[in-house]
C-alpha cells in the first residue's frame, strides 16, 4: 500500500491568502498542513524576508529591486491588496487583515512555526543568483541558530530543511550546518542524476510536477538511492492522486486544504467497477 504524501503549503495557503503573508501561513497551519514553504531574500540592511520575486512589483504596491531596500522601506508597502483588487476599502467587511498587508520576516515565520502547538515542518528556499551570494546562507544559519534549529542536538532533528535550485547554496549550508537536511530543486534533471542519485550531501530530490509527470520512473529511482522525493507545485486533484500513486514523499501545494482532503481519500481498488 502506497504511503500518503505529506502536504507542504507553498508560500502558505497561497490560493486563498496573499502569498508569503502571515495570514497565509496561519491558515495553512489551521487547515492541518504538515509543513510550510517559503522563499527568502536579503534586504539591504541584512534582514531575511519571505518574498519570491527579485522585484517587489507583483506582490506589493511598491516598485524596485528588493535587495536594494531596507526592511523599513519594505514595511511601508501594502503586500496583500493585490490579491483582492475588487475589494471595497470603504467597506469595513472588505478590509484585509493586517496579517495580509505586512511584509513577513523570516524571524516572524520561525516564531510562528515554534508556537504552532504541534510539529510543523518548514522548507526554506534560498533564491539565487543574488548580489549578496553566500551572505544569504550565513544570515539564514544565524536565524536558525536563535531557535536551535541549525545545529540540532544529537538524537533530534530540525523542523527546517533548506531548498534551492543552486547546488552551491546547498553546499554552503552543508559546510556550515551539516545536520540540516537539504533539497535540490529541479525543473529539469541533469543527465548525470537521471539514475536517481544526487550531488554529495544533498538529502532529498525536489523535482517539478512536470518532471514526475513526464518521467514517473524517476520517483522510484530516487527513492532507491535513499532520497525522499518532494514535488512542486501540485494543485490539481488528479495530479495529487497521481503523486500518491507514484509514492512521492511530499507534495508542495498552494491548496493545502484541498491536498489534505484528496490525499485522505481511500484509493480506488484496482479493477473495481459497478
Amino acid at each position: 500500500m502506497r504511503k500518503v504524501p505529506r502536504v507542504v503549503a507553498h508560500r502558505g495557503a497561497s490560493e486563498v491568502n496573499p502569498e508569503h503573508t502571515l495570514a497565509a501561513y496561519r491558515r495553512a497551519i489551521e487547515v492541518g498542513a504538515d509543513g510550510l514553504e517559503c522563499d527568502v531574500r536579503l534586504t539591504a540592511d541584512g534582514h531575511l524576508v519571505c518574498v519570491h520575486d527579485r522585484r517587489i512589483d507583483r506582490t506589493s504596491n511598491g516598485r524596485g529591486v528588493l535587495s536594494t531596500m531596507s526592511l523599513a522601506e519594505l514595511e511601508a508597502y501594502d503586500w496583500g491588496s493585490w490579491k483582492r483588487p475588487w475589494a471595497d476599502l470603504d467597506d469595513e467587511a472588505d478590509l484585509p487583515d493586517l496579517d495580509e498587508l505586512k511584509v513577513l520576516t523570516l524571524d516572524t515565520l520561525l516564531a510562528t512555526v515554534r508556537d504552532a502547538g504541534r510539529p510543523v515542518e518548514l522548507a526554506i528556499e534560498t533564491k539565487h543568483p543574488t548580489r549578496y551570494a553566500g551572505l544569504v546562507e550565513r544570515r539564514l544559519i544565524e536565524a536558525l541558530d536563535r531557535y536551535g534549529w541549525a545545529r540540532p542536538k544529537l538524537g533530534s532533528e530540525s523542523p527546517v530543511r533548506v531548498m534551492s535550485f543552486s547546488w552551491l547554496s546547498l553546499r554552503r549550508m552543508r559546510t556550515a550546518a551539516p545536520a540540516l537536511r537539504t533539497v535540490l530543486l529541479m525543473d529539469r534533471i541533469p543527465l548525470r542524476f537521471r539514475d536517481g542519485s544526487l550531488p554529495t550531501g544533498v538529502s532529498y530530490a525536489g523535482p517539478s510536477l512536470e518532471i514526475v509527470t513526464a518521467h514517473p520512473e524517476y520517483v522510484d529511482r530516487a527513492q532507491k538511492h535513499g532520497h525522499q522525493v518532494h514535488v512542486w507545485t501540485v494543485n490539481a486533484e488528479e495530479d495529487l492522486r497521481r503523486c500518491r500513486e507514484l509514492g512521492v514523499d511530499v507534495v508542495i501545494s498552494d491548496r493545502p486544504d484541498v491536498a489534505l482532503r484528496v490525499l485522505a481519500e481511500p484509493p480506488e481498488e484496482v479493477g473495481r467497477r459497478t
